[in-house]
């Protein structure tokens, strides 16, 4: 199906859009006026929320270099850019590490984000209000056992996105860090490498955000008057304080 965008409708790029927290953010961007250009690995998928919301579905691997370099030069405009594309794998200690899922984190949080927002820049530069929002992590603030490599990932993540905020001053750019705590998406289920049991533990007597919390907030952000960057959101649930500070209820 062909996509046409107006000439005065702002588009909103959405990395990661498959599914949870990307897939409900294409949807509520859509709501409120842009047209979604979404990106993410599993077409099939991503071609089911596109049709969904309007959006246009353009496969994406934010760890390859040229599936980015054809990603964007399929996007004429740009004027919100969302980096959801991101994930943990596995809990182990810093003695116990696993190099390659260290390196998947690394490449999928940090080079993948720095991908995307190196292609598109020069894009939201010239719409005269760009935005780059970028979802970050709770593990991007506290440190937790367990979280070493996510952690890592995450902090370089936030260094990166207010390190963009500086060099772009006096741009026309806004960049904001949302960094959530426990969501209810497939995170956890990707974390554990497919254990549902594991998974749905991290849940239990909890009531999570849930993606289209955050999704809710990534719109009011990009709806804000082009003079207010909201810089960084720390988003918890009522039942979260901290990283690994959860109350649960009894079953």
């Amino acid at each position: 199906m062909s996509h046409t965008t107006s000439a005065s409708t702002p588009v909103a790029v959405v990395t990661g859009a498959s599914s949870g927290i990307g897939a409900a953010t294409a949807r509520a961007l859509a709501a409120v006026g842009y047209d979604v250009v979404l990106g993410a690995r599993r077409v099939d998928k991503l071609e089911r929320i596109a049709a969904e919301c309007g959006g246009r579905a353009i496969p994406l691997d934010v760890t390859d270099d040229d599936s980015v370099a054809a990603f964007a030069a399929q996007v004429e405009r740009c004027d919100v850019l969302v980096n959801n594309a991101g994930g943990a794998l596995g809990t182990d200690s810093v003695a116990e590490a696993d190099l390659d899922d260290w390196q998947w984190m690394y490449d999928v949080n940090v080079l993948g984000t720095l991908r995307v927002t190196q292609a598109l820049l020069s894009k939201l530069v010239d719409s005269g209000d760009g935005q780059v929002i970028t979802i970050g992590s709770i593990a991007a603030r506290e440190p937790y056992k367990g979280g070493a490599g996510y952690n890592a990932a995450k902090h370089a993540v936030a260094a990166l996105t207010r390190v963009l905020r500086l060099e772009l001053l006096g741009q026309p750019v806004r960049v904001c860090e949302i960094d959530p705590g426990m969501v209810h998406t497939d995170f956890s289920l990707v974390r554990f490498k497919g254990d549902q049991a594991k998974a749905d533990a991290v849940y239990e007597g909890v009531e999570p955000l849930t993606a289209e919390d955050v999704a809710d907030t990534v719109s009011w952000v990009a709806t804000r008057p082009p003079h207010v960057n909201i810089d960084q959101i720390l988003m918890l649930a009522r039942d979260q304080t901290s990283a690994q500070v959860v109350h649960r209820r009894e079953a």
